[in-house]
């Protein structure tokens, strides 16, 4: 009887697809197998297997699999049902789910080849962009499109490309692209006819009148213990011509002998034979007493709130938790919300656990991630992963523990592209599955944790004394707009930051200035008629970056040249507007030019080694000045910061979002508590123009209390989490007329089911990113109310607007739970 499998296919798709099994493959397929399918006219793509059945499908002749690529499953069931509730709670689809989770090295593509046709000849001479690639082909006759764009120069080949097509110069056909390729080594053995001692020794006196050739031998024969008693070792040709001394002429000339014989063994990119070279540090009493009440709580609760002022220790608590859970026979997923901090938390675990820890983020090479996923497939997969919000997506066979340090962090929130999930929510439901218990753990906790820990939905345990009982640092507020006023204040630097970071640097202490723009200057105006050079995709004013001399949308990475007028009015005074990271490092260089100066952000840690190399110079004391964006915030610990400067607040507290308030206090927070960390109390310098606020007076005084219950007073009153969920439906369309029509069809639609809990449409603070107008929708939703119900009223709505033929290119989204 004919077999078939269902598959998910890593496409926004809402259907799975039924394939049927060649006969050679059907006793091998099983769920959880990648297979090579053909999925439109000619594309290939990496499916996973969902089912096995003996159903054909009523509406389509089904396609045969093209090829298995798994002996075993690489996707467990556990896995497969955690990705199948975030498609269903964030409103995408499963193939959006799968696009993400799984490493692109375990994605086969099918990839656009170009391939030359050598009879072709032109009648008149080829426009200048054909001829390139023609010159290309005829180089290499084969070649895949993107690689043709790179090697020509020429941006959207496509249309040249049909062009040659149409005069049947080229022809075009699809391959398939592995990514992923196994590290080999080269290795070195014996040939068969020489594994006998006797035609050995015979081979000796015959290199007696080749001596290099003999001592190469001999080296080899001493590396692999040939003449011992137990097996031979592996001995790879790199080590034995290192320790041999001897060239590769040599070698080669012992292969055509046939005596030595090359060959090639897969071995692995991870980390291989780390020990542990730390014990645990024992814990003091206030942290014994929290690491005590946390396992005490997990035995009612599966989740545990730990709220401890910064430098409290808790990572400290942590290790102890890991420790525990792994001698139990348990995994345990460690999230952070920023790469830059698993540099350094690293470290302190691997010392601790040593090779029982593997690491997953996105700087890693691609390869690397798909090794630590067939890792955590084997009989011996890593105890400890420590990992961004990626790491969710891991196959764990016996998940015991999940920690989510700093679970405040807007970092968790994946923005774009889908699946729109926020690892701390998705986490806990992760844990819930296998049984596993969950730690929230942080300083400053969101008003949502926070909430559910007093309700007692989440376990509450509180660490109120810092590490060795060093004070929290003093935060001294420093109204700007009477200095700018005054005219006392011309740099983005008031004179007592100036004096304190200059007394740092007398006394050989270092500082941190956080500001939360990159970039030189966030705009140029034109201070003759006020034009502000604005990207033409997006409707944002571009920022200007010094380094490069070139202005750079945020939105959709498009750069552009230094205007040296105004197009406006010929003006020729163009000023910078505010300022940014950049700005900030290069007024310091120039104050304090024997200061050695670092600055962290996106544009200087793009790099793997980047994070490492900043944090470790730092940590080392080969800066002095570190200034950064909010990576600087988040969690990191430096035994001589004595000064942090925070120099303009109004930019978070200014922020058109009912969070920002929340957003300011939790970045101030954390950052002051970068100060001061181990010899004496730190100095915070706050600069604002907004003094009055109470959200700086609860920063001044770290009272998180105060600020919680004024959220929540206000969240109560306007319908905000966490008394209502908020689920924001995105319009897009190129032609903005016809977007206002879709919008204003769908709301009305959506508010004959939801009522008024749909508020606009209306256009968000960026109406249009590369090239698309924008729509937004607000729903907010009751707790009481069944999300599901919800869910499932959108999707409809959605598919009846989408039958409209004037909407076939309207494109809808959903970010559910925004942050």
């Amino acid at each position: 009887m004919k077999k078939f499998a269902d598959v998910m296919l890593p496409l926004p798709l809402a259907n799975r697809y039924t394939y049927s099994l060649p006969d050679a493959l059907s006793d091998k397929i099983a769920i959880g197998c990648r297979v090579i399918v053909p999925f439109g006219r000619k594309k290939f793509y990496t499916a996973i297997v969902v089912s096995v059945h003996y159903c054909p499908p009523q509406e389509y002749e089904t396609k045969d699999i093209a090829e298995l690529l798994d002996e075993h499953p690489v996707l467990l069931p556990m896995q497969y049902k955690f990705w199948e509730w975030i498609a269903s709670y964030y409103l995408c689809t499963p193939g959006d789910v799968y696009k993400a989770a799984l490493p692109s090295g375990m994605k086969l593509e099918s990839e656009t080849i170009v391939e030359l046709n050598p009879e072709f000849v032109a009648d008149t001479p080829l426009p200048e962009k054909e001829q390139r690639i023609l010159d290309l082909l005829s180089e290499e006759p084969m070649q895949c499109i993107t690689q043709l764009e790179k090697s020509s120069e020429i941006k959207n080949s496509l249309s040249t490309i049909k062009s040659l097509l149409d005069k049947e110069a080229i022809f075009i056909k699809e391959e398939l692209k592995h990514n992923y390729k196994p590290k080999t080594e080269t290795r070195v053995r014996l040939t068969e006819a020489y594994m006998d001692e006797e035609m050995l020794h015979k081979l000796f006196d015959e290199l007696a009148r080749v001596p290099k050739q003999l001592a190469l031998l001999m080296k080899y024969i001493e590396m692999s213990g040939f003449f011992g008693k137990g097996l031979l070792k592996e001995v790879t040709k790199k080590e034995l011509l290192i320790r041999s001394g001897a060239s590769p002429a040599v070698f080669n000339g012992l292969t055509k002998k046939r005596v030595f014989e090359i060959y090639h063994q897969e071995i692995g990119r991870l980390a291989q034979g780390l020990s542990a070279t730390d014990g645990l540090h024992p814990l003091n009493p206030a942290q014994q007493e929290a690491c005590k009440a946390i396992l005490d709580t997990f035995r009612q609760k599966n989740v545990c709130l730990l709220h401890g002022v910064t430098s409290s220790g808790k990572t400290e608590i942590y290790i102890h938790l890991i420790q525990q859970a792994i001698r139990a026979g348990k995994q345990v997923l460690y999230l952070l919300p920023e790469i830059a901090l698993t540099t350094q938390i690293t470290e302190r675990l691997k010392r601790v656990f040593g090779d029982r820890l593997g690491i997953y983020h996105s700087k890693f090479p691609d390869a690397e991630r798909v090794e630590i996923w067939q890792k955590q497939l084997k009989k011996e997969p890593y105890d400890l992963i420590i990992g961004v919000r990626s790491s969710i997506f891991l196959p764990f066979q016996n998940l015991g523990l999940v920690i989510v340090d700093e679970e405040h962090e807007s970092t968790y929130k994946q923005q774009d592209p889908a699946p729109r999930y926020h690892a701390r929510n998705a986490a806990i439901v992760l844990a819930s599955m296998y049984g596993a218990k969950t730690l929230l753990g942080t300083a400053t906790p969101s008003v949502e944790s926070y909430y559910n820990a007093l309700r007692g939905k989440y376990g509450l345990v509180e660490l109120t004394e810092r590490y060795q009982d060093i004070q929290l640092p003093e935060i001294q507020v420093v109204d700007i707009q009477e200095l700018i006023r005054k005219k006392i204040m011309k740099t983005p630097f008031s004179p007592r930051l100036l004096a304190e970071i200059r007394k740092a640097l007398e006394q050989r202490e270092q500082v941190i200035l956080f500001q939360n723009r990159r970039g030189f200057a966030p705009m140029i105006e034109c201070k003759t008629c006020g034009w502000i050079p604005k990207c033409k995709n997006c409707d944002v004013s571009l920022t200007y970056h010094k380094g490069l001399n070139q202005l750079t949308c945020h939105y959709c990475g498009a750069t552009y040249p230094v205007p040296h007028s105004c197009p406006a009015c010929g003006g020729v005074e163009l000023l910078n507007r505010g300022f940014g990271t950049e700005k900030i490092e290069d007024d310091i260089l120039q104050l304090f030019p024997e200061a050695k100066v670092a600055r962290m952000d996106l544009d200087t840690t793009r790099t793997r080694t980047a994070y490492e190399r900043i944090i470790h110079d730092f940590q080392e004391g080969k800066t002095d000045i570190l200034i950064g964006t909010q990576m600087v915030s988040k969690g990191l610990d430096f035994d001589h910061v004595s000064v942090v400067g925070i120099l303009n607040a109004d930019t978070m507290l200014n922020f058109p979002d009912f969070r920002s308030h929340e957003r300011a206090f939790q970045l101030m927070a954390q950052v002051a508590g970068r100060a001061g960390r181990k010899n004496r109390r730190g100095l915070v310098i706050l600069q604002t123009k907004s003094v009055d606020l109470p959200v700086i007076r609860q920063v001044v005084d770290n009272d998180y209390g105060h600020l919680y219950a004024d959220q929540l007073q206000e969240r109560r009153l306007f319908h905000y989490p966490p008394f209502h969920r908020l689920i924001y439906v995105y319009l897009k369309h190129r032609k903005e007329e016809v977007l206002n029509v879709a919008a204003d069809t769908l709301a009305a639609q959506l508010r004959v089911g939801l009522g008024d809990r749909v508020l606009g449409p209306d256009k968000p603070p960026v109406a249009r990113i590369q090239t698309l107008f924008i729509k937004k929708i607000v729903i907010k939703v009751e707790q009481s109310a069944s999300m599901n119900k919800i869910c499932d009223y959108l999707q409809a709505v959605q598919r009846h607007i989408m039958e409209d033929e004037r909407f076939r290119s309207l494109m809808v989204y959903y970010d559910v739970d925004p942050q």
